[in-house]
């Protein structure tokens, strides 16, 4: 066909971006509420060439394709979007927010941004109120050493729940090619610090809006994400890491 008869239908750029052989995993990647920062090289190169065509695209699904300052992009649903759209928990965002104070520290210079669970796990608990964390966990917290566990669960069973949206990366362990302990973060966990981009101290303003208690909302956009959320099970929030994740990771 050729591009007059394309452009009947379609401008021809958002022809060649939809036939793109990267598209189909791209666009199924965006609609889990993924986010593309600039270490996928080939799909944020993808972005930034059609981001304009592609912008055009989403907007009949009533959902909006950003690029952030720091580079990267994600789907942002409107209130009456066409794509299934869910919410993080409290606790999900609050570990959002350890991650990006972390993502601002000098310790990421220090350890090559080089990150452990137990050292985002201490940053919680210092930055954050234990009761109120205890809360989240269980109304009827006492904190006793099973709800301390059962917060520790949950934290970690958060993080993996961003790591499914692309804000951190889970580092092999040195002897199996299973996700270890260590990760690493992306900028995408800027979405958690979107207030404090502007200001003379942001990681200043960071620890205030974590000592606060403040909740941004971040919704993930569509269906595979939400599915994610609510097909959480005990298992799955002691280990941080099941078998499914274990070879997404190796994928």
């Amino acid at each position: 066909m050729s591009s007059t008869h394309i452009e009947q239908f379609m401008p021809v750029k958002l022809a060649q971006a939809l036939s793109n052989t990267l598209f189909p995993e791209l666009d199924s990647q965006l609609r889990s509420g993924r986010h593309i920062g600039i270490d996928d090289l080939d799909n944020h190169a993808f972005l930034m060439d059609f981001q304009a065509e592609l912008e055009t695209f989403y907007t009949r699904y009533n959902v909006e394709l950003i690029r952030a300052p720091e580079g990267f992009f994600y789907l942002r649903p409107r209130s009456n979007t066409l794509i299934a759209r869910s919410v993080l928990s409290e606790l999900d965002m609050m570990i959002g927010k350890i991650l990006c104070y972390l993502y601002l520290s000098p310790e990421r210079l220090s350890n090559q941004g080089i990150f452990t669970f137990q050292e985002l796990y201490e940053e919680l608990l210092s930055l954050a109120d234990e009761n109120k964390l205890m809360k989240l966990v269980n109304q009827r917290s006492t904190g006793s050493d099973l709800d301390k566990q059962k917060l520790q669960e949950k934290a970690r069973t958060s993080l993996n729940r961003l790591r499914r949206l692309g804000m951190v990366y889970f580092l092999q362990s040195d002897h199996f090619k299973t996700p270890g302990n260590k990760f690493t973060i992306t900028e995408a966990a800027f979405r958690f610090g979107a207030d404090v981009r502007s200001g003379d101290d942001p990681r200043e303003a960071q620890l205030r809006m974590i000592r606060d208690g403040e909740a941004m909302l971040v919704e993930s956009s569509l269906s595979q994400e939400s599915r994610l959320l609510q097909e959480s099970n005990e298992n799955d929030e002691a280990s941080g890491h099941s078998a499914a994740d274990a070879e997404e990771e190796q994928s």
